[in-house]
């Protein structure tokens, strides 16, 4: 028996059907049964069945559908197969009842068919997109503050580091920086800095800072025999020209630069060796170890040299990066990249994990991640912090809003060349360097301590009081008449300098040590505090009674201060001088707006009783013989007065929000800790409000300052003037890793707000959640989500695709097939995701009005175990129990997202279609509207075998298989058009099926094709600057091979044949295991995604093959010996 055209039903199939139509209506009884009689004649008479119609229903015969069923039954003739049993049903119904069954038939074949349910969901998809948008568009948007920097650049490339020293010196490139005008010897002089630009980076993105250091150098420095003496030199910055390398898409890139930086470091190096090349003081010794700074990615690739096997040991140990993601990768589409960060940091892990130095080869190393905040929209600046990977000994992250007196967030390009942030550096690398070592720093101790008071605001635990372990340097000498010593319970106000005619001193007594409730000192004054020699206007001294012990001459001590000059009679106190613990504070008055405004700071100074031991006064030194304007406030206040804990839950502060008084005698600084507030998901306002001071003499001497803080990572922001302020921050966020060392700190915000406590009065503080700027924190950790969530829809839909197919023999739209997944399947899978991820998730801290102690005992208790830093990569990366309703959110938005992709692409398939037909016309009466091998294929069966060849020899020597990916994609669009053609000239049921199932299968590689693209265009990059060589990677053919099979199938016209035994159910497992793996593990390891749906494609090819024959037996065999032919 000849076999029919692909997609036809078979003679066989059709002489059974009035059989089966026999021995079925002996059993019908009542009009149910009669209709879905009705209904199974009308589907096996032909009018959807595969055999083309006569051709005079192809021309639009006015003959109605019902009236020809009746015509054929009358005169026992057939339209296709199976005349109609009218005696089934009345006359007055059969017309109605076919015409719905009709209707619904072609629904379920169009393409464009829109149901109520779809178009509803999509716009509540479109809406809440649209929200999430504008929210992080518009909403808790922090202030930009950075002002422009300015220098005069030259470079001095080395052209003598080529092939003789690395492999790729003819695709990257070294430079040296000098500032012209200040420095223009192209010599090495100092101490070797090397600058590493991050992705698609440039190597002139080093000039801010470099010109910086070396201004700083030339204006200070120098001029500084202290700090000479200390081994302050020139910094000699060096950057590399990456050609622009994109680094975060493609791993094998950053391990070549990486290989290529260490390289780089030894030829840095041996300059310094080379008298030629180098004007350094012979005396001093040669240098063996480089700073690195990287942005970026540069900082990952930093990090990276070091487990190099081309890394010189102790060459490198000091790095700063600036916005570096250093705790996971920033898009996981490339499989390269996601283990080079596993490696990289799974190294860093165990090395801090290491007992001894000894056995710590990183036991030398500082690392300092420097980040932007939530003005970074390239980088997430929660993947910057690095607990995770070393511990506090060793390195820490500081969001840029902390750094005094820079005080601002900024953008990922900004913190190149933002100018209070290069100063902040610069006198960083100046605090730490030291030539007269070989390593060119100060010891790893030192360094870290150094960057915290550069960094660091000064109120953190972790930085050190330079007070308590200083011995006294200054004599203060008094008479009585020339100080006042305060009551040891009041507080100390002074609102104007100079109020004599010559220096006067205010002693506050120390309360003794053991004092109740915890007591502190604090002080806040608009005055530049006195160091040591300065000759400014306010000295603040810790001061005991003179001699410390008996004998002790008044030489010891650097500077005598005696108030008279007679000090006959007089009181003498041995003194700390304070200035070196000092905290700058920005400038908060009522004409202030930011932080970052400029003008004169404030100064504080905040110390616990307990670092005032051996002590007895505070001396507040007015040095001003003239009335000066200015302030000094300072007091001992309790911890029950300055502190308080607020235990509400999250979902209590989300109902209610929360509302607190402070009391009229509220201390001069009030912190506030609210431990429920931790994530980075949600976003808050506060509002200030408090009467004025209504007496004109007791008018405030500034406004409220607030400040809003965490300490893992250092994360600050600080409100002036505050009367409002959007807060939120960079702490508990999704996808992150635990950190190394458990904070034994109260977790959440804690907000300290200074006020002037003179005007005696209350205050209102209230917070509430808001909803509206929390859903835009959504857009930059959660991005990546589209990457894979689409796929579990798409899964699931070509899965309901092939269900109706292999029942019915008809492949409904991918329209239809959406609106039948969104009633059953689509909520069903989410809703079990949503209990799996309850499952999983462990109320983590005071959700549900748990007390943050258990939080800390859970803490301790789990670091007894071995941390599991790959907990949080399932599902949405988060297991905090408030945040289940996101899976079910993320599922609503993915699926307004693919059936807008799906019209979308329906859209440009239809305009192809249109230029098509202009450019080719194919006539298709001969083939009775069959698709054939000359009515649908455009070349021969032996070019396209050439074209595989070809391909796939290309993909195992020189192009990527994504480069074959990108091709297979357009050629499956050219299937679609041509396939829509012809069900559109047609209108046969076998081309309809066709067409849907080509146009479903090129939404699957649109969607894969986000994960193949960035690799492809990496390799486009390299042939743009001339670099031929291969990657060692991305050269499987087996990783394209099953694509370029089905699509090839596919451009012949082939339809895949319906199963009907166990193999169906092969198909379905594997969709169902698509759809599970991209919705678990889709976004940490978004680039299996390509190989898991590669497996689907070769199974779909291995159906293929069953319908042509080839896999006929074996087919037979696994089906139990039924087999169906194609339909």
């Amino acid at each position: 028996m000849r076999r029919k055209a692909s997609g036809s039903e078979t003679d066989n199939e059709s002489s059974a059907s009035p059989k089966k139509q026999s021995a079925s209506s002996n059993g019908k009884k009542n009009t149910d049964e009669k209709s879905d009689k009705l209904l199974q004649s009308y589907e096996d008479s032909g009018l959807h069945s595969n055999t083309p119609l006569k051709e005079e229903q192809r021309a639009g015969s006015n003959i109605g559908k019902a009236e020809a069923w009746k015509r054929s039954a009358a005169t026992g003739t057939s339209l296709g197969k199976t005349p109609l049993d009218t005696s089934l049903v009345p006359d007055h119904k059969v017309e109605n009842m076919l015409g719905h069954h009709y209707t619904q038939r072609m629904r379920s074949r169009s393409p464009w068919s829109c149901s109520i349910l779809t178009f509803a969901t999509t716009l509540l998809s479109a809406a809440l997109l649209g929200i999430i948008a504008q929210s992080f568009l518009s909403r808790q948007i922090d202030p930009k503050g950075c002002a422009m920097s300015y220098m005069r650049a030259a470079f001095a490339k080395f052209s003598d580091f080529d092939t003789e020293h690395t492999r790729f010196a003819s695709k990257y490139s070294l430079y040296l920086y000098r500032e012209g005008g200040i420095d223009e010897d192209t010599r090495v002089k100092g101490i070797p800095v090397l600058f590493i630009p991050g992705n698609a980076g440039s190597y002139k993105q080093v000039r801010p800072i470099a010109a910086e250091a070396a201004y700083y150098f030339h204006d200070v420095i120098q001029h500084d025999t202290n700090a000479l003496g200390a081994g302050k030199r020139a910094l000699d910055f060096f950057s590399v020209d990456f050609n622009e390398d994109i680094t975060a898409w493609h791993g094998q890139t950053l391990l070549d630069q990486a290989e290529y930086l260490n390289e780089a470091v030894a030829y840095i190096l041996s300059l310094y060796h080379n008298p030629h090349r180098s004007i350094r003081d012979p005396e001093l010794p040669d240098p063996s170890s480089v700073i690195l700074v990287g942005h970026s990615m540069g900082g990952i690739v930093a990090r990276t040299m070091l487990t190099m096997p081309n890394y010189q040991a102790n060459t490198i140990n000091t790095i700063l990066t600036l916005s570096t993601p250093h705790a996971r990768a920033p898009v996981s589409i490339d499989a390269e990249i996601v283990a080079t960060y596993a490696t990289i940091n799974k190294y860093w892990r165990k090395s801090y994990a290491a007992g001894t130095p000894e056995q710590n080869p990183l036991s030398h190393m500082t690392l300092i991640s420097i980040a932007g905040g939530a003005l970074d929209t390239i980088v997430p600046s929660d993947y910057a912090n690095v607990a995770s990977l070393v511990p506090e000994t060793h390195g820490f992250t500081v969001f840029t809003s902390t750094m005094p007196n820079v005080w601002t967030g900024m953008d990922h390009l900004a913190i190149m060349w933002c100018d209070q942030l290069r100063k902040s550096l610069v006198r960083a690398l100046y605090d730490v360097v030291d030539v007269g070592r070989p390593w060119q720093t100060r010891p790893r101790s030192e360094r870290i301590q150094a960057f915290r008071r550069r960094f660091l605001t000064g109120m953190e635990p972790v930085v050190e009081k330079k007070l308590p372990v200083e011995e006294p340097k200054t004599l203060l000498t008094l008479e009585d008449d020339s100080n006042t010593i305060e009551p040891q319970s009041e507080r100390f106000v002074l609102r104007s300098l100079g109020q004599s005619d010559r220096p006067k001193v205010h002693l506050m007594p120390i309360p003794p040590q053991g004092a109740p409730e915890g007591r502190k000192f604090t002080l806040l004054t608009d005055q530049k505090l006195d160091a040591l020699g300065d000759t400014n206007n306010l000295e603040i001294l810790f001061c005991s009674l003179y001699p410390l012990q008996a004998g002790q001459a008044s030489s010891f001590f650097s500077m005598n201060v005696d108030l008279p000059e007679s000090a006959v009679g007089s009181t003498r106190l041995a003194c700390k001088n304070a200035a070196s613990d000092v905290i700058v504070l920005p400038a908060s008055t009522t004409d202030s707006k930011n932080a970052f405004d400029g003008g004169d700071p404030f100064f504080y100074l905040q110390y616990n009783l307990g670092d005032l031991a051996e002590l007895q006064f505070v001396a507040v030194v007015d040095k001003a013989v003239e009335l000066t304007p200015g302030w000094v406030i300072a007091e001992f206040s309790s911890s029950s007065e300055a502190r308080i804990r607020n235990r509400m839950g999250l979902s209590r502060l989300l109902s209610n929000g929360m509302r607190m008084t402070l009391p009229p005698n509220k201390p001069l600084m009030t912190e506030i800790r609210i431990p429920a507030l931790h994530s980075s998901l949600l976003a808050y306002h506060l509002t200030i409000s408090s009467p004025e001071c209504g007496n004109v003499e007791k008018a405030a001497s500034f406004a409220p300052l607030l400040r809003q803080y965490i300490t893992q990572p250092h994360e600050s922001k600080y409100f002036v003037n505050a009367r409002s302020a959007n807060i939120n921050l960079h702490g508990v966020s999704p996808y992150m890793p635990p950190a190394l060392e458990a904070n034994l700190q109260a977790p959440g915000v804690t907000l300290q707000i200074w006020s002037d406590p003179t005007c005696n009065c209350t205050m209102e503080v209230a917070l509430k959640v808001d909803v509206f700027g929390s859903a835009g924190k959504l857009v930059m950790r959660y991005r990546t989500v589209f990457a894979a969530f689409p796929l579990v829809i798409i899964a699931l839909v070509l899965r309901k695709q092939f269900k109706v197919y292999d029942d019915l023999g008809v492949f409904i739209s991918f329209s239809e097939s959406m609106d039948r997944c969104l009633r059953t399947s689509i909520p069903m899978l989410f809703l079990s995701l949503t209990f799996f991820a309850i499952w999983m998730s462990q109320p983590a801290q005071d959700h549900w009005d748990v007390s943050s102690q258990s939080w800390l005992r859970q803490t301790a208790n789990a670091t007894q175990t071995a941390t599991d830093f790959a907990g949080n990569d399932l599902l949405l990366g988060s297991q905090d129990l408030f945040f289940w309703f996101l899976l079910p959110l993320f599922g609503l938005l993915t699926v307004g997202v693919c059936i807008a992709v799906n019209y979308a692409t329906l859209v440009v398939t239809y305009i192809f279609t249109l230029a098509y037909t202009q450019i080719r016309s194919v006539s298709l009466s001969s083939d009775g509207g069959r698709r054939t091998a000359t009515s649908f294929t455009v070349t021969s069966v032996r070019h396209r075998l050439i074209t595989i060849t070809l391909l796939l020899l290309a993909v195992s020597t020189a192009v990527p298989y994504q480069f074959a990916y990108a091709i297979l994609c357009v050629v499956q669009l050219a299937t679609c058009v041509r396939s829509l053609r012809l069900a559109e000239d047609t209108h046969s049921a076998q081309n309809v099926n066709f067409s849907n199932y080509t146009h479903s299968l090129l939404l699957v590689l649109l969607w894969v094709l986000p994960i193949n693209l960035p690799v492809l265009v990496v390799w486009v990059r390299n042939l743009t600057v001339h670099w031929l060589t291969p990657f060692t990677s991305h050269h499987n053919v087996l990783s394209v091979m099953p694509y370029i099979l089905l699509v090839e199938t596919l451009s012949t016209g082939r339809m895949v044949p319906r199963m009907t035994g166990r193999t169906r159910h092969v198909t379905n497992l594997l969709l169902l295991g698509l759809a599970f793996y991209a919705a678990v593990w889709g976004v940490t390891y978004a680039y299996r995604l390509h190989h898991i749906v590669n497996g689907l494609c070769a199974w779909l090819v291995v159906l293929h093959l069953m319908s042509d024959g080839v896999l006929r037996r074996l087919k037979a065999w696994v089906e139990g010996g039924h087999i169906k032919k194609r339909p």
